[in-house]
């Protein structure tokens, strides 16, 4: 281990304490997405209490924020993330993200000036939904970055970041309300538009390759069960295994909210919630780097089985992969069958377990940083 490396970990040792208190903080005040106020003002305020020069409201988001420290040319980033899921929390784990990508970022900057490189936070909301990522992209605010890294928490450690692309939709159908004993023949059924809908898309699965993924709830069915359905809701995703199937599968998709349409009389809209997230593109180097740091750590990578599958759960940070040299690793809490998007999984978000798991991830991904710099150096 080279002295950098030596006292990048002594360094993350000595923040355990605090950036232990910032995940627990973000754990017990979960704030959805574009929400964040109080959460990205505690993950900036810690990087600002060390040295870091912040700037809010990055890219015209007043939850987004971006941190620097050194002054080199080399620019290295770490991603944050802090939105949490309605009615569940951190049960995605953002809590833990926040908290290794902030200790990652102090341990590294403290080496900044002799390692010849500039080290970044960005504060990025709405991951969970909303494409923050993207605005940001979209605006210029991770241009000029040589790399970008962050670490999400999962039932075990997996390197490579494989996710689907998305597309978000928010569908609404409006028909005509009626008394539905007195003056049935009087209405037209948004209800029945959405079963339509979805029986339609049920069937069009057994069409549809295995790289695909189609769901969605209804969030307004209708108001009395004694008057026909004016207005119904819901939100629906599309997944796919890159952005050419992901436009293609949405076009079949959209012939079965039109059926619903169609069978029923009813309006139908279809908005986008946020632009499509991307598959990801990795930076081999970079994640070859950082599977060697973590098992210097113990981790141990599994490759195979039900419990790999969320590498394969879709993020914004694939947007910054087509653009930027990035890593996005899983890094494990140890608690399969409990798994990510759970209430259960939150509870592993906090604790002794998930205390380790911080400290693991803040340090392989500082090690990291001080590899590829080493290396532009060389």
């Amino acid at each position: 281990m080279s002295e950098a490396k030596r006292r990048v970990q002594d360094d993350v040792g000595g923040l355990h304490a605090e950036l232990t208190a910032l995940s627990e903080d973000l754990y017990r005040n979960p704030e959805t997405a574009w929400n964040e106020v109080e959460s990205a003002a505690k993950v900036a305020g810690v990087l600002r209490r060390h040295g870091f020069e912040v700037t809010e409201n990055v890219a015209g988001l007043p939850t987004a924020f971006h941190a620097r420290s050194g002054s080199g040319t080399r620019r290295i980033a770490y991603m944050a993330e802090y939105d949490a899921l309605p009615g569940i929390g951190h049960a995605c784990g953002h809590n833990l993200i926040s908290a290794m990508s902030a200790g990652a970022a102090i341990a590294l900057a403290r080496r900044a000036d002799e390692l010849g490189i500039t080290v970044e936070v960005f504060g990025t909301p709405a991951e969970e939904g909303g494409g923050g990522k993207i605005e940001m992209l979209d605006r210029g605010a991770f241009e000029g970055l040589d790399v970008a890294m962050m670490a999400h928490p999962a039932p075990v450690d997996v390197a490579r970041a494989d996710p689907f692309a998305v597309s978000h939709s928010a569908i609404r159908y409006t028909g005509k309300a009626a008394h539905a004993a007195a003056y049935p023949t009087h209405g037209r059924n948004a209800a029945d538009a959405f079963t339509i809908a979805q029986v339609a898309i049920g069937l069009l699965r057994q069409q549809l390759p295995p790289t695909v993924r189609v769901h969605g709830v209804v969030t307004r069915g209708g108001e009395a069960p004694n008057a026909i359905p004016q207005t119904t809701e819901g939100r629906w995703y599309v997944r796919a295994q890159d952005m050419a199937e992901l436009a293609a599968t949405e076009e079949k998709v959209r012939r079965c909210f039109e059926a619903g349409a169609l069978a029923t009389g009813c309006d139908l809209e279809i908005e986008p919630e946020s632009k499509p997230y991307s598959d990801f593109r990795t930076d081999e180097a970079a994640l070859a780097l950082y599977e060697r740091n973590a098992a210097a750590l113990g981790r141990e990578f599994v490759t195979e089985g039900p419990e790999t599958q969320m590498c394969r759960a879709s993020t914004d940070m694939g947007n910054v992969s087509q653009t930027v040299p990035a890593i996005h690793p899983y890094i494990g809490l140890g608690c399969f069958p409990v798994l990510n998007h759970q209430k259960e999984f939150a509870d592993h978000c906090v604790g002794e377990t998930a205390e380790r798991t911080l400290s693991d991830g803040a340090t392989a991904l500082a090690w990291t940083g001080v590899d590829l710099a080493l290396g532009w150096e060389s």
